[in-house]
């Protein structure tokens, strides 16, 4: 898998990042008012910074985002926190810096401060194994089973395929945090156990139950009592089941088709928390990266006079030292070269890397509409957060490194709403000759092998579980039976493949479905695979191993 890798929901070169696109003339950006960062609390910015707003409002455009906030970091101290554009287009509502949007796989930092804080307390050993806190946990693998510690399921090293069970939560299913647990017991291993690198999600919804069973709270209320209070985050939720009627939130927006901007329903993700979770502003984590910078230090004293700490240096330290190499590859475009690392890695919830000299510590996080960055130089004690309200990649990695190099005194000022937009159209013309492609290939004379009423029923996953294919008003309709958002229409493409073209056109996850026939003319499997390089790889139909489900009809939910 190339670097970078950007998130829960974007990977390799981005493939959020490639919904990016032009558009209309935006608002001017709204500055945050005096009295919610006090003045003395505001350095100055440097030269590089000076025509800020106007840069990001050019990200803005280019990318096609209604919104976004910002919030800079250094030395203790808030330097700027700020909203830009609107939270959702077409209305007068705008970003300011105490607007809360999904941070997504930024929450994964939060699970593993969770988890080190409880070791702290002698509530469990970060190189325990997972079974001594859920004796019932199984992998596919007896062995990965037996000797998955803690600290494993925070390293993206488990030997789990790249987004490996990911339907399992996303879209949002019916299955409770437990039964996606239960059922990682039939997704298959693909890899050595810690021999690489591939980003998953699955292994932290086991995170949040190990922190629910050694804490005796949810997952959200240890949250919320345990770091969100200490630190002062009180803006902050866990998942969108918390939000009320008029709270200062953004709406998320996607290209419907990868053309037309939209915005999307806010999703609720309560059966894996611990792995995306958290909706935040830019306030909020503004103060979130000053106790990151400080190494766990809280402001103010104790009752004696002392230092108040969140976690100690030491469980920083493991928690920001590289336990899962990640290969460097060559940039989309050469323009790329000067954010090409020079050594890449995973640390616990936090993605490690250097730039200009400077390690950095960072993660960004994607959702329905929404994706982000917060990206930390603990050398500098600097720290910066991108939050959007778009599923735009390039956007918060070209305002990011506009901050970098700012405060990294890089020697020019590299336009990264260009950079990134050559990349963006890069990834485009990929996905449109992978299209292409396929058309060449097409035997467009071709019919399938057997009537279309042939190819209706019931096919099973190991892991999954049923999704049912039936004659609807002449149309061949195929639903995943714990996901609502997952029911489309399957039209013939050539010989015994179809394409399902997904109700939900936000998705952006069309999939070939191929049939194999066995030697009577059954269906003996069913295979699926994304049409577009562009879809998420959340969108793992490509693990799926569907078989028919003989002596009965199961039912959608």
């Amino acid at each position: 898998m190339p670097f970078p890798p950007l998130s829960l929901r974007i990977t390799g070169c981005c493939a959020l990042l490639a919904f990016a696109n032009a558009a209309q003339a935006w608002p001017q950006a709204q500055p945050v008012p005096a009295a919610d960062v006090p003045q003395d609390a505001q350095p100055a910015l440097p030269p590089m910074l000076q025509d800020f707003g106007t840069y990001v409002d050019g990200a803005r455009k280019t990318f096609n985002v209604p919104g976004i906030a910002v919030a800079i970091v250094k030395d203790g101290k808030v330097v700027l926190e700020q909203g830009y554009g609107l939270r959702e287009t077409g209305k007068p509502e705008k970003v300011d810096a105490h607007t809360l949007f999904a941070i997504a796989s930024n929450t994964k930092a939060f699970t593993a401060a969770a988890l080190q804080m409880l070791a702290e307390q002698g509530k469990l050993d970060m190189d325990g194994r997972v079974t001594d806190y859920l004796p019932w946990f199984q992998m596919s693998d007896p062995y990965v089973t037996h000797d998955m510690r803690v600290r494993d399921l925070l390293a993206h090293r488990s030997g789990l395929s790249l987004g490996a069970g990911d339907l399992l939560y996303w879209p949002p299913t019916q299955y409770s945090t437990k039964e996606v647990v239960e059922r990682l017991a039939k997704v298959p291993i693909a890899n050595g156990f810690r021999s690489h690198y591939a980003y998953d999600n699955i292994l932290f919804a086991v995170a949040t139950l190990v922190i629910e069973k050694v804490s005796g709270q949810s997952y959200a209320d240890y949250l919320r009592d345990h770091i969100f209070k200490p630190v002062g985050m009180d803006e902050s939720l866990v998942d969108m089941t918390y939000l009320k009627p008029g709270m200062d939130v953004a709406t998320g927006h996607a290209l419907f088709d990868f053309k037309d901007l939209k915005p999307v329903p806010p999703m609720a993700w309560t059966n894996n928390p611990g792995a995306g979770g958290i909706y935040a502003s830019v306030h909020d984590l503004a103060k979130w990266m000053n106790v990151q910078v400080a190494a766990g230090e809280l402001q103010g004293k104790d009752a004696n006079g002392k230092p108040r700490h969140l976690f100690s240096q030491d469980s920083q330290n493991q928690m920001w030292t590289m336990l899962t190499p990640i290969q460097v590859n060559k940039p989309p475009v050469p323009e790329l070269q000067p954010v090409v690392p020079n050594f890449a890695g995973y640390g616990e919830g936090w993605f490690l890397s250097d730039y200009h000299g400077q390690k950095l510590v960072w993660h960004t996080g994607g959702w329905p509409g929404m994706v982000s960055r917060v990206t930390l130089v603990p050398g500098l004690k600097l720290g910066v957060v991108v939050l959007t309200n778009q599923e735009s990649g390039a956007a918060f990695n070209a305002v990011t490194y506009r901050v970098l190099d700012a405060y990294l005194n890089a020697t020019n000022k590299t336009d990264w709403v260009a950079v990134y937009d050559k990349a963006v159209k890069h990834a485009q013309g990929k996905a449109d000759d992978s299209w292409k492609e396929h058309e060449t290939a097409r035997d467009a004379k071709s019919k399938p092998s057997l009537p279309l009423t042939k190819y209706a029923g019931t096919y099973r996953d190991p892991w999954y579980g049923d999704i049912i294919i039936s004659n609807e008003g002449g149309k061949q309709r195929l639903r995943f039976g714990k996901t609502k958002q997952l029911v489309g229409t399957m039209t013939p493409w050539q010989h015994d493949t179809f394409i399902v073209r997904w109700d939900d056109r936000a998705l952006n996850a069309d999939a070939f479905v191929n049939f194999a026939l066995d030697v009577d003319g059954h269906v003996r499997e069913v295979r699926m695979e994304p049409i577009s390089p562009l879809t998420d790889f959340s969108f793992d139909f490509q693990d799926l191993r569907l078989a028919p489900v003989k002596g009965g009809e199961a039912k959608a939910d």
